[in-house]
């Protein structure tokens, strides 16, 4: 019987996920909201740029760009960007265990979208061009997205470094 016990799927133990895939699925997660609410933003014209206007509109000229698809898809590769910007806090944030610098991360994010690479985005007005409206909806939606993934991460790497130490002085 007890054989039969530790065969049974719920006394299995899960292998435990890397710190660094949590972080990437936070990235991508933080991704998918974050660009869902953009779009938000754009529909109820808080904002006059849609992420599709970031993701596609710069390079492509298609009719499906302004649909639905176009939309979904913008949402998605949003979240896979995401990606990299989880990378990039996890190597040199994730120490920080502050709201304040996921804040500061999302303000930096923000600044790097709308004047560093905005000479790549042609049809992106120039952030003197925006309404106010767009400018303080994005940097509250980039504060957001920055918060969500600055705190995510940093949270789940010093929750992982105690639950070790916990354990180390438990032996």
């Amino acid at each position: 019987m007890d054989n039969q016990d530790n065969q049974l799927e719920q006394n299995k133990r899960e292998e435990p996920v890397s710190i660094l895939s949590r972080s990437l699925l936070t990235g991508f997660i933080g991704g998918l909201i974050g660009g869902f609410f953009g779009v938000v933003l754009y529909y109820f014209n808080f904002s006059e740029v849609a992420p599709r206007s970031y993701v596609f509109r710069s390079w492509l000229t298609a009719d499906w760009i302004d649909t639905w698809l176009g939309t979904v898809l913008s949402i998605l590769v949003i979240g896979v960007i995401s990606l990299g910007s989880a990378l990039i806090y996890f190597m040199l944030f994730k120490k920080i265990n502050t709201l304040w610098m996921g804040a500061v991360y999302g303000i930096l994010l923000w600044v790097i979208v709308f004047y560093l690479l905005q000479p790549i985005f042609p049809n992106i007005p120039h952030v003197m061009d925006l309404k106010s409206d767009t400018i303080v909806s994005t940097i509250c939606l980039y504060i957001l997205y920055g918060t969500f993934i600055g705190y995510s991460i940093s949270y789940d790497y010093n929750e992982t470094l105690n639950k070790m130490k916990n354990r180390e002085e438990q032996k």
